[in-house]
């Protein structure tokens, strides 16, 4: 096993990825701006290094800093966690050069599903589902118009090198297609250095479900089951559930099928997710793949019984799957929400000093977080402040559980988004497992979701 892991990253991740080391008996180095010097993840790392100052490009994506960090206390892999360096292609190609292991797939894997319009026309020749769309990359507006005429509308508009939900725009009708094109090329350049584009058929009210990807050095791939992520704000994710309610014994076992036979055909290596769109019926295309440990890992986690950090880090040193697919025991429900520091209406960051935290606990409750009273939430990094998971034996049972858990969460000094999650909750759509990636947009437009979300900021403390 190494011997010492980098961890290339920040909050609650980087904390998880300590436990599971601690684990493994492997030595961690933390890495941290100027600004973290007194996070959890600096404290309760074997050794730290203070890589530079707290904007993120000076820091947490500063390569050769990090490389010098991993240098000097002589690690010899480098866990990304997510976001940051993750999927980044070049930032593992230098890892294997400097003779550091990235923990996670090969650069070409990295490569070839980072960029979106190579990775359709992979998962099409592997047999995965896509709706019906653009080969490759459109040039301009009005090879975009004649695309969208024959593909019908609506259609999105989406980034190549996206993620995230940046540079994607729907267009509903060729009058809007120049202003869209425009606006999408814009953010993806911004966001992603590459204002390429492709396009595709929208559907209105889809399900979000994605497929948890294991797999080893040694050409062996399994899935763990899906994971529902349908309640999310501009494509970011809320809340997340496994099983999903709209996937049946049957659909999974179909999904899983397919997307392990598609990881086999690619030779993927280490974990990974596979994004999917489902149509009422039953349908589902293939949206994208994120190459890396999920947000929402946690979930699956509580349902299968499987540490996926840990079973990341094993399968990067070489070791080969210890399970079969037959061996995958999905067992009752688990529910993630994501706690993050804004507005609870708006979704305004909300920066700033606690001044009190207290997380609820109880049987089936896990809260990842590396909050606590006087901690400082930085205006430069994401405003994702904690997962709380609950797990039962069945939907209602989690449900309930979430709902008292909510609760019991004390974070003051700063807005959270715990009152909007006590009101999605409270939502017969949510509770009768009914809904999709509109959502939320349905929920804050109605008088009865406006009315039980005030209710809920009155009554969270």
């Amino acid at each position: 096993m190494f011997k010492k892991i980098l961890i290339a990253n920040r909050g609650e991740i980087a904390l998880r990825i300590i436990r599971a080391c601690r684990e493994l008996e492997v030595a961690t180095v933390a890495i941290h701006s100027t600004a973290d010097s007194n996070a959890l993840h600096v404290r309760f790392a074997d050794e730290a290094v203070c890589i530079g100052p707290p904007p993120s490009k000076e820091s947490y994506l500063n390569v050769p800093a990090i490389l010098s960090a991993a240098e000097i206390t002589r690690a010899d892999a480098i866990h990304p966690g997510y976001g940051f360096l993750s999927e980044n292609a070049e930032f593992a190609e230098v890892c294997e050069k400097c003779k550091i292991r990235f923990i996670g797939p090969r650069p070409e894997i990295l490569r070839l599903m980072g960029n979106k319009v190579r990775a359709r026309q992979a998962m099409r020749e592997a047999g995965l589902p896509l709706l019906p769309g653009s080969e490759g990359v459109v040039r301009e507006p009005k090879e975009a118009e004649e695309l969208a005429r024959k593909i019908g509308f609506p259609v999105i508009l989406k980034a190549a090198a996206g993620g995230g939900g940046r540079g994607m725009k729907i267009v509903r009708g060729p009058g809007a297609i120049s202003g869209a094109f425009s606006t999408a090329a814009a953010e993806a350049v911004a966001s992603f250095g590459n204002g390429e584009l492709y396009i595709e058929r929208y559907i209105e009210r889809p399900r979000h479900v994605e497929i948890q990807i294991m797999a080893d050095e040694h050409g062996r791939v399994i899935h763990v089951g899906e994971r529902e992520c349908s309640v999310q704000r501009r494509h970011q994710k809320l809340i997340e559930e496994s099983p999903s309610p709209a996937v049946s014994a049957a659909l999974r076992e179909q999904m899983g099928r397919l997307s392990v036979a598609a990881m086999e055909r690619i030779r993927y290596n280490n974990l990974g997710t596979i994004e999917y769109l489902l149509e009422e019926g039953g349908k589902f295309y293939f949206m994208e793949m994120n190459t890396r440990l999920q947000v929402e890992h946690a979930v699956t986690e509580l349902v299968s019984g499987i540490d996926l950090v840990r079973e990341q880090i094993r399968l990067a040193w070489g070791d080969p799957l210890t399970r079969t697919q037959q061996d995958v025991d999905l067992r009752g429900v688990a529910i993630e929400c994501r706690i993050n520091a804004e507005d609870p209406v708006t979704f305004a960051p909300s920066p700033g000093k606690i001044t009190a935290y207290s997380a609820p606990g109880g049987l089936g409750v896990r809260v990842d977080s590396a909050a606590y009273e006087d901690y400082s939430v930085l205006p430069h990094y994401d405003s994702l402040l904690a997962k709380l998971i609950v797990s039962a034996e069945d939907r209602p049972t989690a449900i309930r559980r979430m709902q008292r858990s909510l609760s019991e969460y004390v974070i003051q000094g700063i807005r959270t988004n715990i009152a909007f999650h006590r009101a999605a909750l409270a939502d017969e759509g949510f509770l009768g497992g009914a809904y999709d990636t509109r959502f939320v947009e349905r929920l804050l437009a109605s008088e009865t979701g406006t009315r039980r979300l005030r209710r809920a900021i009155e009554e969270t403390p």
